[in-house]
């Protein structure tokens, strides 16, 4: 299928070097905040690339559920294939893609494991459903059914009826610590405006990029 004429123009908005916080997690709080009431589905759903042991990437959406000036936190099973990545290379990336602003930011740096503590903290916030599943699935694993799963979760619900459903232990988060963070706004004629943010020691050094 040839699709080569499929393309849109984008006209929403332009980015300059004076709307630019000079601190890329001001920013993207400000473009976090204009994806959610500009009505974003989804807004913290973000792509996360890993690479495996053989150096072949691989790619998935996970959501992101905290961030601050150390770095941006998702949750996910220790033994799923992406951890098992990051565990040989931490090294990784992030995409926020919200085409209906016409945005995009992308996030290189290094993955490393919240403490017990955070994850903890944010397990115990989650919907009891969501509990219970974290320990039902061993994320990537084959599974040969999906009555299987429901069978676990059954078992789970009785294990957990009186009680709350503690954290397992091979459940947990990672904080993605930036080198650099990209800004990226659509423009007319592919001349998109792209502004990258790379850490420097303790400072942020700002430059505009090429479409």
């Amino acid at each position: 299928m040839d699709i080569g004429d499929l393309r849109q123009e984008y006209t929403r908005l332009g980015l300059r070097r004076q709307d630019l916080a000079d601190n890329p997690f001001t920013q993207f709080e400000l473009w976090f905040t204009q994806a959610r009431e500009g009505g974003v589905q989804d807004p913290n759903a973000m792509s996360l690339a890993t690479v495996d042991e053989q150096a072949r990437p691989a790619l998935r959406t996970v959501l992101l559920k905290f961030w601050n000036q150390e770095g941006f936190v998702f949750y996910t099973n220790f033994g799923s294939a992406k951890a098992r990545h990051m565990a040989n290379n931490p090294e990784v990336a992030l995409l926020f893609l919200w085409l209906s602003l016409e945005r995009q930011v992308i996030i290189r740096g290094r993955a490393e494991k919240v403490s017990t503590t955070e994850s903890v903290k944010y397990f115990l916030s989650r919907p009891r459903g969501s509990q219970l599943g974290a320990w039902v699935s061993q994320q990537s694993s084959v599974v040969s059914s999906r009555s299987i799963l429901e069978a676990k979760l059954e078992e789970m619900k009785q294990k957990f009826a009186n009680r709350d459903v503690s954290l397992p232990s091979f459940w947990g988060g990672y904080r993605v610590v930036p080198r650099c963070i990209e800004f990226w706004q659509g423009r007319p004629n592919r001349l998109h405006d792209r502004f990258m943010y790379t850490r420097e020691q303790e400072e942020w050094k700002l430059e505009r990029l090429a479409p």
